[in-house]
């Protein structure tokens, strides 16, 4: 069984989208420590103007290490109206716009109050536009302990993994031996961003998956994972 342990990440590039296709189960590390400066809340889109940010706003005055699952929305400010009407104008004139941004904007009009929520619902939507089936665990629904690699690997043990796969910054940190000790392959995300038309100006890669959701629709799939690519 191939697994995939990666944290939550609102409106994830293509890259997060390939590992999904890759694994069997895929692991949403929503109980570790939450990146202030990562994806987590945040991802890019392509603008009239060029490269542009969908920000959630969120509360972390004050909590030295929350997790995941305990982040909160700021929903004093008016982010959500803001977001929806950049998405509008970013993108009202790609050709699969009018058939997915109505999911999307129901989603986003919601109250949410926690981040997790919001993107648990936000992943859903864009699993289910693309027609994939339904593979999502939460780490904290699963009752394992350890820390850094070994806890890696006891959630593989718990899920019954026998292929692991991570991406390439992992290097730095992770401790393979572990993983031969229990007899779990580690495999490499090497993925090649594709190509495909933004538009005039120059190709703009590692967006949000709905910039190319919106251009070419149930094209999405084999034009994302087209340039796969995964070494052991």
């Amino acid at each position: 069984m191939r697994l995939v342990i990666l944290q939550p990440s609102f409106l994830p590039w293509l890259g997060y989208l390939d590992q999904y296709l890759w694994a069997d189960v895929f692991v949403l590390y929503d109980d570790t420590q939450f990146d202030k400066h990562g994806w987590r809340n945040r991802n890019r889109i392509l603008t009239s103007n060029g490269i542009g940010w969908l920000t959630v706003p969120v509360k972390t005055r004050g909590q030295s290490k929350p997790l995941n699952l305990n982040i909160r929305i700021d929903n004093l400010r008016d982010w959500r109206r803001k977001m929806l009407a950049t998405l509008r104008q970013s993108y009202t004139k790609a050709p699969y716009f009018d058939r997915y941004f109505p999911g999307l904007e129901t989603i986003l009009s919601r109250p949410w109050e926690t981040l997790f929520e919001l993107n648990l619902e936000s992943f859903r939507w864009l699993t289910e536009s693309l027609e994939l089936p339904w593979k999502v665990v939460r780490s904290s629904g699963l009752n394992v302990s350890g820390k850094r690699t070994s806890r890696l690997v006891a959630l593989c043990r718990e899920l019954g993994a026998s292929d692991y796969l991570t991406g390439n910054a992992a290097r730095n940190y992770l401790n393979e031996r572990l993983f031969e000790e229990a007899e779990i392959r580690v495999h490499w995300h090497n993925y090649r961003h594709p190509h495909y038309f933004q538009g005039p100006q120059d190709f703009v890669p590692y967006l949000s998956a709905v910039d190319l959701l919106f251009r070419e629709g149930p094209r999405t799939v084999s034009i994302l994972s087209g340039s796969h690519q995964s070494s052991s």
